[in-house]
């Protein structure tokens, strides 16, 4: 018994030993939490990937080039994934050497496997899980995808077939599924975008729908009772609340752990503060930040609803930024779907120059193959031209100067069928805009057709319901027309019929950086009329014109201020009717002394108005046009074109300047006129100004 004793008072004290041991033992300090977001940063943008022309090539930054880099991740090592979809339909990752590898697919299909022998159609969003395996929203096979470290690809639920079911992986049903998010326990939440509903997959696989409910809307509430409208992207927080980027209703969504759905940003009836929810990041304390696909900017939403642009604005644009993801450090990294290229995004150092990036699609970006068709049948026949890129253009309320004309119009019969003039892939989830509008439209890859009943013909009847969906409130009037993000069109299929604009509007390129559409060349069409310019005008700081003359020519004081050198000119193309003016593409002017030679720095003519691609800025219509141009002004209904030649509109850029005649002595001059079309033709009567420039007094 004693022996008994003593083993047990030695376990005892063994075991106080061990414990106080334990107890004492110095341990390594629990980590910091990471610090607060700051507000209000601006970004420091660099490039990752892509040199904005769209192709299929791996390798270093600015080897790379991507079809439509769409969703974006990183993981805890710095790898970063893209899903690159358009014609590439494939899964790619950056490693630490700053290489672009292909992690998965390659060609369009639906098909499991490994590496290039798996299949995806338009992959959008993605999400790493703890485990580095990769889910993919697989827009276009309506299904969700996981992709292991490796590269093996198979299904987690859809069947490849657009609809709405719950149930098990295989039974299940999306409709162009396009935002995932994966949390810590292996659920996935999904954005099902055209089934306006936020589905979550458990870890068995069984598909359940969280919220949303039949049909587009705005409505908060419980599960089923909410409503969204084309959701995009979900992401969740440190709080386990799934965030919603609600693309239609311009707004950020919040549902709970209980399933109760909440507007956190954005109001129905309040004025908008996002434009296009897109894509979106949270941090770890409630920051959000939002690339809007209408802005081209990516904001900063505060907890308390403050929205700042921390890249991005009216002059330096991305072209649609569609993925983003937090970088460990707090920084972003964001996928340009329409400017075919990635960036990084980070606060920047004061005294740190930042390096210019170049933003959105290159200038040397693939026009569309269209190979001469017209978007109006015959199509490769001979139709009238109506307008052209960078003509000034007024609106609805007697302002002459509104906006520059963005492409090219065709003129057209009110309800003809207009119709593809090329192959191509439906990238934008907002696809069409202003249904009933005098600019409804469809934007089809790198082409916008506007002036035109989308998916109708004349009478409003659907045209082709399993591509262009007519979507009808409970009153029974037409609400919507959707077209999946993934649809394909070959030249030649029925887009819609012209509405009572009476002619077909094209755009090449997305919005703030169109190019000029008659570079695709149409059938037949041919311009051999040289420009006509009708007056050369100085005006001074008042913008009154200098009319005084001396020996026949145009009296200009040496020190009044800088002056603007207005020119109004027009054109012709072949076959049209007589009546139809259209703008110029290029004008520009020189300095030539009294015998006609060119003065040093005007040995070739400056031409700051080239209208190859549009500027971004709202501006850039009052700075390529003096104040009496348009067709509102002076009860005309002929359009006039008074360029001013001192400012510059030109390869997408913008500034304003004047010409300075104290830099030049007193004597006699010539302004010249350089005034073109796109094919080449110049105006040769009516281009010189001759000038006195005298001294006061």
């Amino acid at each position: 018994m004693d022996r008994k004793y003593q083993v047990i008072a030695v376990v005892v004290l063994t075991g106080v030993a061990l414990a106080a041991t334990l107890l004492w033992t110095p341990r390594a300090p629990a980590p910091a939490p990471p610090p607060p977001t700051p507000l209000g940063w601006q970004a420091r943008i660099d490039l990752l990937g892509g040199d904005g022309v769209a192709g299929n090539r791996t390798g270093g930054a600015a080897q790379s080039r991507f079809s439509d880099p769409w969703g974006i991740a990183v993981d805890a090592a710095g790898t970063l994934y893209v899903a690159d979809a358009g014609d590439n339909n494939r899964l790619l990752y950056r490693w630490l050497d700053g290489r672009f590898h292909v992690l998965a697919g390659g060609i369009e299909g639906f098909a499991d496997g490994r590496g290039a022998g798996a299949r995806f159609n338009t992959p959008s969003g993605i999400a790493l899980d703890r485990h580095g395996n990769l889910y993919v929203a697989d827009t276009g096979n309506h299904a969700i995808r996981k992709v292991t470290p490796q590269g093996e690809v198979s299904t987690v639920a859809g069947d490849g077939t657009p609809g709405y079911r719950d149930g098990a992986g295989a039974q299940a049903r999306f409709n162009g599924p396009m935002g995932v998010a994966v949390a810590g326990d292996g659920r996935i939440y999904v954005a099902d975008t055209w089934n306006d509903r936020i589905r979550v997959i458990a870890p068995d696989g069984r598909v359940s729908t969280l919220a949303g409910g039949e049909g587009p809307g705005w409505v908060d509430g419980p599960g089923a009772q909410a409503r969204f409208d084309t959701p995009t992207d979900v992401q969740l927080d440190a709080g386990g609340v799934l965030w919603v980027a609600d693309l239609h209703n311009n707004a950020l969504r919040n549902i709970s752990v209980d399933g109760e759905v909440s507007t956190r940003t954005g109001s129905p009836d309040g004025g908008r503060v996002l434009w296009g929810p897109m894509t979106l990041a949270v941090t770890h304390d409630g920051v959000a930040y939002v690339g809007e696909r209408l802005s081209g900017r990516v904001v900063q939403v505060s907890p308390h609803g403050h929205v700042v642009a921390v890249a991005g604005d009216e002059s330096r644009r991305f072209a649609r930024p569609a993925g983003l993801a937090l970088a460990a450090d707090g920084s972003l990294l964001l996928a340009d779907a329409d400017g075919y290229r990635v960036h990084h995004l980070a606060p920047r150092i004061a005294g740190d120059a930042q390096v210019p990036v170049q933003l959105g699609p290159s200038p040397d970006n693939p026009l569309p193959h269209n190979q001469g068709r017209w978007p109006l049948a015959p199509q490769l026949g001979w139709h009238e031209v109506t307008g052209t890129l960078g003509e000034v253009r007024g609106n609805f309320s007697g302002e002459s100067r509104h906006h520059l004309h963005s492409g090219f119009d065709v003129r057209g019969d009110v309800g003809q069928p207009v119709l593809a003039i090329a192959a191509g892939k439906v990238s934008s989830p907002a696809a069409t805009w202003s249904l009933g509008g005098q600019a409804e439209g469809l934007s089809l890859d790198k082409l916008d057709y506007i002036h035109m009943k989308v998916g109708r013909d004349a009478g409003n009847r659907a045209l082709d319901p399993a591509r262009m969906q007519l979507v009808y409130a409970d009153t029974g009037k037409l609400e919507r027309v959707r077209v999946r993000r993934g649809t394909r069109f070959q030249p030649g299929d029925v887009l819609g019929s012209i509405n009572n604009q009476a002619h077909v509007h094209l755009a090449v390129g997305p919005s703030g950086y169109e190019r000029n559409a008659v570079r695709l060349g149409f059938a037949n069409y041919a311009d051999s009329v040289a420009p006509t310019i009708d007056d050369i005008a100085l005006l001074d700081r008042s913008d009154q014109r200098l009319t005084e003359k001396v020996d026949g020519r145009l009296r200009v004081p040496r020190d009044g201020g800088g002056l603007q050198l207005v020119v109004e000119a027009w054109d012709q193309v072949d076959h049209n009717l007589p009546r139809r003016r259209l703008g110029l593409y290029s004008l520009g002017y020189q300095i030539l002394d009294a015998g006609g030679l060119p003065l040093p720095g005007y040995e070739q003519p400056r031409a700051n108005l080239v209208f190859n691609r549009m500027p971004p800025q709202r501006a850039a219509v009052k700075a390529a046009y003096a104040a009496d141009s348009g067709i509102t002004v002076h009860g005309s209904h002929r359009t006039r074109f008074r360029y001013v030649l001192t400012n510059t509109v030109r390869d997408g850029e913008l500034a304003t300047g004047l010409w300075q005649p104290a830099e030049l002595p007193e004597g006699d001059y010539i302004i010249r006129i350089t005034a073109q079309d796109y094919s080449g033709n110049a105006a040769i009567e009516g281009r010189e100004l001759p000038v006195r420039l005298v001294d006061a007094g």
